[in-house]
């Protein structure tokens, strides 16, 4: 049996069928809650929860990337599996995979609410002080950088992606989605 959610109401007209996550893709922008949400999807779904920082990266921080074909094979492993919960800012990678998942969800919140989040939970996995700057720059320029992990990027992917995909735009919408999602029966 599938586990399923009805439609998040993106408008007041929304009156689509229930939204599979059983292979769910969260994409964002640095700081957006990604990590967050996909443990409680994850932790309901009795699934792996893979951030695509541990495949992009190497271990030990954020300093040196892995090498490309490297971290496909890492990600497509992953994605063998019945289940799982995949997120991070990388839509390169992230289009590898779209083909395999069931559902899409888009966390587009404003750069300084991101900014914020990140300060909040601060440095983290190993990484230091200039890695720490370097992110939040980064995730400060969400919207005029260009590239597969940027708005534009993204937006793309969400405007591609043909299953299942929601856009939540705050962290009211994040709520509201996980709100109706535990309403649902396992």
């Amino acid at each position: 049996r599938h586990l399923t959610i009805k439609r998040l109401a993106i408008g007041p007209n929304d009156t689509s069928p229930r939204m599979n996550l059983h292979r769910t893709l969260i994409v964002g922008n640095s700081g957006s809650g990604k990590s967050w949400l996909a443990e409680r999807i994850a932790n309901r779904l009795a699934a792996p929860c893979v951030d695509l920082d541990s495949i992009h990266w190497l271990p030990g921080g954020y300093s040196v990337a892995r090498e490309r074909n490297d971290a496909l094979q890492l990600l497509r492993d992953a994605a063998k599996a019945d289940r799982w919960v995949i997120e991070g800012i990388y839509g390169s990678l992230v289009n590898e995979i779209r083909d395999d998942s069931t559902a899409l969800i888009w966390l587009c919140l404003d750069e300084a609410e991101c900014v914020e989040n990140i300060r909040h939970r601060g440095i983290r996995r190993g990484g230091d002080a200039a890695s720490f700057a370097a992110l939040l720059d980064w995730a400060s320029t969400y919207r005029s950088r260009q590239g597969s992990s940027s708005y534009v990027g993204h937006q793309k992917l969400f405007d591609e992606y043909r299953a299942d995909k929601r856009l939540l735009r705050s962290r009211d919408d994040v709520m509201a989605f996980l709100h109706r999602w535990d309403a649902q029966p396992s």
